[in-house]
């Protein structure tokens, strides 16, 4: 049991360092930047947090994260860091997982279905706001990958924050009823670096507007 949570905990490391190591580059540029570490963190962190699921049977924690592994991998590809690793092996596998996992989802839909609606530890309602929250949290990055398609390169957009500090929100209002410190920690630290990104492209935005004018 340690060892599983090791690797939820070394999810959650990845996680959080590109958080932190997108903050620190773009205070250093004085504006929002989109680092290739930020992307292979998170394809790191998503992958252990997918065995970690497996593990744990939890098919909450497997469907949030196939909903935007290939997210991340997108971006890598995008910033032309993809084709660079090293061997195509270790691609082809990074490619199939989620496929696997999802295979596992339809076969096992009744457990997933108990997982999420049935559970009698967890009130309906509070289901309801941690659903929600994760949700959020998850799709933040489908809008982040609409946004950078249609501009053709990755970045992180203003609306990407907004949508983060949302999902941030319940899932941390949902761990303080759920008394869970290792949902309140990782969460209530992402707050800052989201509120600062805001600003930092708030600014950019005065400061081209006065430029212009």
């Amino acid at each position: 049991m340690l060892f599983i949570y090791a690797i939820g905990f070394l999810a959650q490391f990845f996680f959080s360092a590109r958080v932190a190591i997108q903050w620190i580059m773009s205070e250093r540029q004085r504006r929002v930047v989109t680092p290739t570490l930020y992307w292979l963190f998170s394809l790191l962190g998503s992958l252990l947090m997918i065995v970690y699921g497996l593990f744990r049977n939890d098919f909450s924690i497997l469907l949030g994260q196939t909903l935007t592994y290939y997210i991340y991998m997108w971006n890598l590809h995008a910033q032309g860091y993809w084709m660079r690793i090293r061997p195509r092996v270790v691609r082809w596998f990074l490619m199939l997982l989620p496929l696997i996992v999802g295979v596992m989802l339809v076969d096992n839909i009744d457990e997933f279905l108990d997982s999420l609606f049935r559970s009698e530890d967890i009130p309906w309602w509070l289901l309801i706001i941690g659903s929600l929250g994760q949700t959020i949290f998850s799709l933040r990055f489908v809008y982040q990958w609409y946004y950078s398609f249609r501009r053709g390169e990755s970045s992180l957009p203003v609306g990407f924050w907004l949508i983060s500090m949302a999902g941030s929100s319940l899932i941390i209002i949902y761990a303080i009823i759920r008394l869970d410190p290792v949902l309140i920690l990782g969460q209530s630290f992402s707050n800052v670096p989201y509120i600062r990104n805001i600003m930092l492209i708030m600014r950019e935005r005065r400061e081209k507007e006065n430029a212009s004018g």
